[in-house]
């Protein structure tokens, strides 16, 4: 394997933050006079005054020394240790550091900060498959070195092969597969061999997004590891379809991954897949995925502003799922779809239209019926046959979820309760 290219990087100033040391708590005792000592003194017809005071003043130090000592660990102002090189005190049983969020300014964003703060929790990813190799990018999640990834990157290895990690300061690890959901497009890796000073992202919250909110990629661009790009967020709950390859190598079937992405105009480019996108505050709020082109195929691919993410919250489902049993479970509602027009009242608007009801499916015990358009679910807008697929796949079997629904051009809602897929 060839060694991988070694990113270029800005040096970052640290101030290292010296821990409050132990005390030792105990009791200071003077030494016992001797015999002559003793008898000089009775002669003298006194105690020493001077050897008595001067333990007196002693005592009173080494214990108020070990109350501001103790103080100093428990008070709230205590900071905690500074991180430094490669190595740290961290036990297996405790949890990995993980990114502090960045205080918020007036203004522009403090991307620098950003940076700074969340690039050790970034990750490059080099696999070498049996018959092909690929590179991407991921994100650290906790101390046992489980990282998030796309499906499609690590694909390649699932019958075999080598997946190499690189992580920010260029140290190498082997990884292997925890488990992968091409139905979403995500991966879940483990370090073979965990360094003890990993330091996990902070995962945000998805659903708390706004369009023209600033955004931040770090990944590995055409290899470029340690890369960073900024932007705004374009769109929310975009549909995008794209073909996912399947594990198996005895067939070659593909699925669809559809998503309700989060569109980006930060610059991302192959090798971006599977990095994480963050938000001013350095929390993670969705995984890069996809790109569109103008090209006709994926080696023509570049940026055009037109970047997608998966939503982070799907993300943290689908990688516990697959950290607990290896593998990931969906909702299903049990139609056939498409894209469809309906008049509602005298509006004409977009929604999924019902071309087949399948039977015993969670979608013929609530009722419902082959000809109607699906508008609404839970309160976001449906548009599409790919909008409505990609909202119920941020669901889980089990999940009772209210649609709107219009039927000769009466609009109504139905409550379904979703089966697993």
């Amino acid at each position: 394997m060839t060694e991988p290219q070694r990113p270029l990087r800005i040096p970052l100033e640290e101030v290292a933050v010296v821990p409050a040391q132990s005390m030792d708590t105990a009791r200071f005792t003077p030494p016992p006079a001797s015999r002559a000592q003793e008898s000089h003194r009775g002669r003298r017809g006194g105690p020493g005054w001077a050897s008595l005071i001067l333990a007196m003043i002693l005592a009173v130090l080494v214990t108020l020394a070990v109350v501001f000592g103790v103080w100093g660990a428990q008070s709230p102002f205590a900071t905690a240790p500074a991180m430094t090189g490669g190595s740290s005190e961290t036990t297996d049983s405790e949890p990995a550091d993980v990114v502090e969020p960045v205080e918020a300014t007036e203004g522009a964003p403090d991307w620098q900060a950003v940076a700074a703060a969340v690039r050790p929790a970034t990750v490059s990813i080099l696999v070498e498959g049996a018959t092909e190799a690929a590179s991407g990018s991921g994100v650290i999640i906790d101390s046992s070195g489980h990282i998030i990834t796309n499906h499609h990157v690590v694909s390649g290895a699932a019958q075999g092969g080598n997946i190499t990690v690189t992580l920010h300061d260029g140290r190498l690890y082997s990884a292997t597969i925890t488990g992968t959901d091409p139905t979403t497009d995500l991966a879940v890796l483990t370090l073979d061999t965990p360094p003890t000073d990993l330091t996990a992202a902070l995962l945000g919250d998805s659903s708390t997004l706004e369009v023209g909110q600033p955004v931040m990629a770090i990944g590995a661009p055409l290899g470029l590891a340690d890369t960073v790009t900024t932007g705004i967020i374009s769109a929310l709950d975009r549909p995008v379809a794209v073909s996912s390859s399947a594990d198996s190598a005895a067939q070659a079937q593909t699925e669809v991954v559809v998503t309700n992405a989060i569109q980006i105009d930060a610059s991302i480019n192959p090798g971006n897949s599977g990095g994480p996108l963050f938000n001013a505050q350095g929390a993670v709020v969705g995984i890069n995925s996809s790109i569109a082109s103008m090209g006709s195929s994926s080696s023509e691919a570049g940026s055009i502003g037109l970047g997608f993410a998966i939503p982070v919250n799907l993300a943290k489902s689908v990688a516990s799922q697959i950290i607990e049993t290896g593998s990931a479970q969906h909702a299903m509602l049990g139609v056939q779809i498409s894209t469809s027009s309906v008049l509602v009242g005298e509006d004409n608007r977009l929604g999924a239209l019902v071309a087949t009801v399948n039977p015993g499916s969670a979608a013929e015990a609530a009722g419902l019926i082959q000809g109607d358009v699906i508008v609404g679910i839970n309160g976001s807008s449906v548009t599409s046959g790919p909008s409505l697929t990609g909202y119920v796949r941020r669901y889980s079997a089990g999940d009772q979820v209210t649609l709107d629904v219009v039927r000769n051009g009466v609009q109504q809602q139905v409550l379904v309760t979703l089966q697993q897929r």
